[in-house]
């Protein structure tokens, strides 16, 4: 049988940049303060992936606003924040059933933003597709239901290749195709940290990958533009970048850990 995930780990500069990303989160994992305050270190980490999610998807939002009772009413920020809050609860589902999880996203994610009976459901005719990271034309619904099929088998099938690489490949996917039309970024970049835990990288969600992303803004579209280019070049660009975002998210993470101490 093989193994495209594993082949694609072997790509030129991927193993450097997932060697790296690791030992930036297990040294996050070997905190001590993670001994007594996972839990809490976890909630800080959803509330600015949440924040992070929304502002790559063209929001603007304070971390302070966000801890307000009275919390913004742009939809794309109440996505952000209900995908987060939910997403612990899917990964036995991500584990087994990835359609149906990326199904949940999406209604977490656009449910004030769509018709009802759009939600969950990927895009079909000629709707408007928001296209926030300027990518383009995005694929014909023919061709996101076949690698939506793909990336589905992909995940349900043994892989040797590191979960931070098909993490990549999921968030990279994912915002190529923009199954849904709307929020889709908001789900790729949820897929890609459920994939992490799921995979046992990062199994209680200290890190958040959308706050590296947010961090390396700059090189984010330029980086998916080389995934969707489908050269074996481009795909392991998008891969090295998605590194050193999570890389950069550990960084983060690492340092709510240390102002947990100082109190």
């Amino acid at each position: 049988m093989t193994d495209a995930l594993a082949d694609v780990a072997n790509l030129p500069g991927v193993v450097d940049a997932v060697d790296e990303a690791r030992r930036a989160v297990d040294r996050l994992l070997g905190h001590r303060v993670l001994r007594r305050r996972s839990a809490e270190v976890s909630t800080e980490s959803a509330l600015r992936g949440a924040r992070a999610s929304a502002v790559l998807d063209g929001a603007s939002v304070t971390l302070d606003e966000l801890r307000t009772t009275d919390h913004p009413s742009d939809p794309v920020v109440q996505g952000a924040l209900r995908v987060s809050a939910e997403l612990g609860t899917l990964t036995e589902v991500w584990r087994k059933a990835p359609r149906q999880a990326l199904a949940r996203l999406h209604v977490l994610a656009a449910a004030d933003a769509v018709d009802s009976a759009d939600l969950g459901r990927p895009r079909s005719g000629d709707g408007v597709v928001k296209d926030v990271l300027g990518l383009g034309e995005p694929p014909s619904p023919s061709e996101v239901a076949a690698r939506l099929d793909a990336l589905s088998g992909l995940l349900t099938e043994p892989t040797r290749a590191p979960a931070l690489v098909v993490s990549s490949i999921v968030h990279g996917e994912l915002l190529t195709l923009r199954p849904f039309g709307w929020g889709d970024g908001i789900v790729a970049r949820a897929a890609q940290r459920l994939t992490l835990v799921a995979r046992g990288l990062d199994p209680k969600s200290l890190v958040a990958p959308e706050v590296g992303h947010l961090e390396l803004s700059d090189e984010y579209a330029e980086a998916l533009r080389a995934y969707t280019s489908g050269t074996a070049e481009g795909v392991a660009r998008w891969i090295v970048h998605c590194s050193s975002a999570i890389a950069a998210a550990a960084r983060d993470s690492q340092a709510i850990c240390e102002a947990f101490m100082r109190g």
